[in-house]
Formats: structure tokens, C-alpha cells, sequence
């Protein structure tokens, strides 16, 4: 019991300092990294049906989805932001039926989906990827 109030102190005092540091390219790439990692904990609860682990994963990962679709500029963002916002809102419907049905496959999908949008973000072109906030907001404005 101790150990994992020792272990859960040191991820979180882990990821604090990550996102102090953070790009906003690396906190993107955070949340699709937490939002896997999240549902990867959600299937293992249910198939161990641990159903309140199960459901605190899921929504969890519910959460970073709708915050990931938060962050879309959907007024700039054209064709590539309602896409993303289309499928993250998919994400989540899908999320919210393998919770319902206790459905591993439903979670599986889900995580291919996020795997494929994270290895299109892992791609992005290294002079995007150590911009500040204010470097992008100026390029945005320029």
C-alpha cells in the first residue's frame, strides 16, 4: 500500500516535470501517449473485470480525447482540425460503447485509431516540433 502511494507520487512528480518543459508538439504527443496508455489499463481491467478500474480508465481516456478535440483551432485548422474532430468525437461514442458492453475489441479499435494519428504527429517536421506557444501563435498571425 505504501509502495504504490510512493510509485503513483513519483509518476505524477514524473509527468509535472515533463510538462513543465513541454513544446505544445510534446504535450500533444502526451496526451495521445496517456490516452494509449490509459485504454492498454482499461482493457486489462476488463478482462480481469475489475469493472471500477475499468470504468475510471475509460473515462479517463474519454477526458483526454475531449481535451485533445478541445484543443482543435476549428476556425483555422481547415480540412485536417473537422477531421480530427470528427474522428475524436467518434473516439469517444466508441469509448463510451466498450464501457457499455464490456467489449476488449471496441477498446482495440479505439487504440489503433489514436496509434495512427499519434504516428502522423510523431512525423511532423522537427521546426514545428521545438516551437514555443508564442513562436506558433506569431506564425499563425504572420
Amino acid at each position: 500500500m505504501v509502495r504504490n502511494r510512493f510509485l503513483q507520487q513519483y509518476a505524477q512528480t514524473n509527468v509535472q516535470t515533463g510538462i513543465e518543459g513541454a513544446t505544445p508538439y510534446r504535450l500533444v504527443q502526451m496526451l495521445y501517449e496517456g490516452a494509449l496508455d490509459v485504454i492498454a489499463q482499461a482493457k486489462g481491467a476488463m478482462i480481469r473485470k475489475d469493472y471500477e478500474t475499468k470504468g475510471k480508465r475509460i473515462n479517463h481516456a474519454i477526458t483526454i480525447i475531449t481535451g485533445l478535440r478541445g484543443g482543435l483551432d476549428l476556425d483555422n485548422g481547415g480540412e485536417v482540425a473537422d477531421n480530427l474532430n470528427a474522428l475524436y468525437d467518434f473516439m469517444v461514442r466508441r469509448l463510451f460503447q466498450a464501457s457499455a458492453r464490456n467489449d476488449v475489441a471496441i477498446l482495440d479499435e479505439v487504440a489503433e485509431l489514436l496509434r495512427n494519428v499519434k504516428t502522423a504527429w510523431d512525423e511532423m517536421p522537427d521546426n514545428y516540433r521545438r516551437m514555443s506557444k508564442e513562436e506558433l501563435d506569431k506564425q499563425k498571425k504572420a
